[in-house]
């Protein structure tokens, strides 16, 4: 009985292989290869534009209501250290832990602003094609590259005004705030300009008259910036960086609202992923 014993072992050993390959086999022709075709995923761009306004908006909300909260003595202290109600936004935005927050926002809204600077050339390239007039069409075209590089630059000082505060290095933060400024007025201006160029011929951009609305009111701010700034700087008035810091924000809402209205002249559009219908191979 021990000598039968020993045979069969073996012969049961060799039958539980052939079951486990066997039963990988099987295992194997279930699964299948995941292929990712089609669309993967898509974002609105109305969503993307309102991010990248609420973003800066939002963080600036809030740091001017815990600054005014919880460090008034810090935010309202001016160069000639006369009388102040409002703050400006260097000085809520130059304190810890405000600039903490403010930083991270602006950090997270360059993506988008860089989508939408990419987008509105594109948009009025397709536009300038349309124009039958060569002078019309090249200067639309000298325009539209102007719009690209000037967000480009604004962007770029919006950045170093930001991670360089005015607390920390006055004279390049006041520097690199004047690049933003005169980016912004131009970026303003000649989008203004591309949009209604051979209105005759191409149907103008949606949202050109309100730009135009936009950049004289900038200016006008702009203007009431400079007078308050000199009148604190040179003549120590009380309530002349007031008038100053009020003319800031009125020019921070302006470019936030310049830069949020993609979304009137592409209101349907999305950002997609997808597989693309026809893939190169090597």
């Amino acid at each position: 009985m021990g000598n039968d014993a020993q045979i069969q072992l073996p012969g049961n050993s060799t039958q539980d292989r052939v079951v486990r390959t066997n039963d990988l086999h099987t295992v194997n022709r279930t699964v299948k290869t995941l292929e990712f075709q089609g669309l993967l995923w898509s974002c609105s761009l109305k969503r993307i534009c309102l991010s990248a306004l609420w973003l800066p908006l939002g963080a600036l909300i809030f740091c001017y209501i815990t600054a005014s909260l919880f460090q008034a003595d810090d935010i309202h202290e001016t160069h000639c250290r006369v009388y102040n109600v409002v703050p400006s936004i260097s000085a809520i935005t130059g304190i810890s832990p405000q600039r903490y927050v403010w930083r991270i926002c602006i950090a997270y809204h360059l993506g988008p602003r860089l989508l939408i600077g990419s987008l509105y050339y594109n948009y009025h390239k397709d536009r300038t094609s349309l124009i039958v007039d060569e002078k019309a069409r090249v200067l639309a075209i000298r325009l539209g590259d102007a719009c690209y590089w000037l967000n480009l630059i604004e962007l770029l000082a919006l950045t170093g005004v930001t991670y360089v505060s005015n607390r920390e290095n006055y004279y390049a933060h006041e520097k690199i705030f004047i690049i933003f400024m005169v980016a912004s007025l131009l970026h303003m201006l000649c989008r203004a300009r591309v949009g209604c160029i051979a209105s005759d011929v191409v149907e103008p951009v949606r949202t050109n008259k309100i730009v135009w609305i936009l950049f004289f009111v900038a200016i006008l701010a702009t203007l009431g910036l400079i007078i308050f700034f000199l009148r604190h700087r040179l003549l120590c008035r009380p309530l002349a960086f007031t008038w100053f810091s009020i003319c800031e924000y009125i020019l921070a809402t302006i470019n936030m609202a310049f830069h949020a209205i993609v979304v009137r002249d592409l209101p349907t559009h999305e950002l997609q992923v997808v597989f693309p219908t026809h893939v190169k191979t090597n």
